[in-house]
């Protein structure tokens, strides 16, 4: 199935049923009085979390839902049937987004949970409503008021206790099947991995967590080059990240620049990202031997200035990978409780992990402005000054008017 994390939909809730203009007609029964009924409401669209889904390549090219109208009012004081409401389900983590303010509406982040997102119109009224002593035959009707009209965009982020980071091939998808009974795609080539998984590590009895591997990141990321940072928005909602690092690289490359490479990324695409707890693995010590290991060990932590734990393993051979899950479960627990105990930490996570959204949808909001100008032959007056300095003498300008160049 294709993983699809981000799309565009326009709701539109149902119109209310108009109210009926009718008068009383029988044998026998002269003069009869108003007996038009009212109009029935119009069907409201609602958003519900299903922990079933985990993509939203349902809305991928089904992007209009209509909810049902209500009926016309009848003869005889008889109301118009109420439109049935529509039930749209989205994996859990999905935030809805109004596109036209960029309005967050809410989050879904449990199962079952719902969300209202188009009310259903008002019904109109039947002349019967008008009737009084002074007016014994009205003839005023309402319309029904017109359902609500959203284009919203959906994001989903998925759910997750630890999130894994690093380079191509430094070894993600590798621990993720070894600490778990997720089966990511493995191969000897970069970029192997191309959507997120997850995978439920089982620690003692009664005791897990949802570790989550992304794609790689390489220098430049933070600018679209690879993959891009767009799947690191799905790191925004996890407690902790392990910052995975390949310590035999085949290219022979500088394990600690890459480290830092990542690090670097990982600032550029949110800075309060770069705040939430994060343990270095080096991974494939399998591949050195015990004094190489050491050596490169030292050098990483030292190039880096590291101040957090440090965890030496071997996802292949599975070794120190069940001392890190251990340390991980204890981590989350401590981490669980001192939220539940300490008011003023809990009150800075959730200021955290608020910052960390923020950031994330600015940075890719601005990504794909970038695009829509790109594609559009728009080019920024930026990007014409690095292409052509002729046009550039040193100048002062002053307050002209700013000047876009197209192709």
């Amino acid at each position: 199935m294709k993983f699809v994390d981000e799309v565009s939909i326009h709701v539109q809730a149902g119109d209310g049923g108009n109210g009926c203009m009718s008068f009383r007609r029988e044998k026998f029964v002269p003069n009869g009085g108003p007996d038009g009924g009212d109009g029935g409401d119009g069907g409201s669209i609602w958003l519900e979390a299903d922990s079933n889904l985990n993509t939203l390549v349902d809305y991928r090219y089904t992007r209009r839902f209509n909810a049902q109208r209500g009926q016309n009012g009848g003869s005889k004081d008889c109301t118009g049937s109420k439109g049935e409401d529509m039930t749209l389900p989205v994996p859990v983590g999905t935030t809805v987004i109004d596109a036209g303010t960029q309005e967050i509406i809410g989050d879904l982040t449990k199962d079952g949970q719902r969300l209202l997102v188009a009310m259903g119109g008002w019904h109109g009224l039947g002349n019967t409503r008008f009737k009084s002593s002074t007016n014994r035959a009205p003839r005023q009707t309402s319309h029904g008021k017109p359902g609500d009209a959203r284009d919203l965009k959906l994001e989903l982020k998925v759910l997750a206790d630890v999130g894994l980071l690093g380079m191509p091939n430094a070894g993600k998808s590798t621990l993720i099947r070894a600490v778990s009974a997720a089966k990511p795609k493995v191969a000897d080539y970069p970029f192997t991995t191309l959507v997120p998984n997850l995978g439920v590590v089982s620690v003692d009895r009664m005791k897990s967590f949802v570790i989550a591997d992304i794609p790689g990141l390489i220098e430049g990321a933070a600018e679209g080059a690879g993959l891009g940072i767009r799947f690191l928005k799905h790191l925004a909602r996890t407690r902790l990240l392990l910052h995975l690092v390949d310590m035999a690289p085949l290219d022979e490359s500088d394990p600690a620049e890459a480290a830092a490479a990542i690090i670097n990324e990982l600032g550029r695409f949110s800075p309060a990202l770069t705040q939430r707890d994060r343990w270095l693995v080096l991974n494939k010590a399998d591949q050195l031997l015990d004094d190489e290991r050491e050596e490169r060990m030292r050098e990483v932590i030292a190039r880096l200035d590291w101040k957090g734990p440090v965890y030496v393993i071997s996802a292949l051979e599975r070794e120190g990978t069940n001392q890190l899950c251990h340390d991980i479960m204890r981590y989350i627990d401590e981490r669980t409780q001192r939220i539940a105990e300490d008011p003023a930490f809990a009150e800075a996570v959730v200021a955290l992990d608020q910052q960390i959204e923020d950031e994330a949808r600015a940075r890719l909001q601005e990504l794909d402005d970038a695009r829509a100008l790109r594609r559009s032959g728009v080019k920024s007056a930026a990007a014409v000054e690095d292409e052509d300095d002729d046009f550039d003498d040193d100048e002062d300008d002053g307050d002209g008017p700013e000047i876009i160049y197209v192709r």
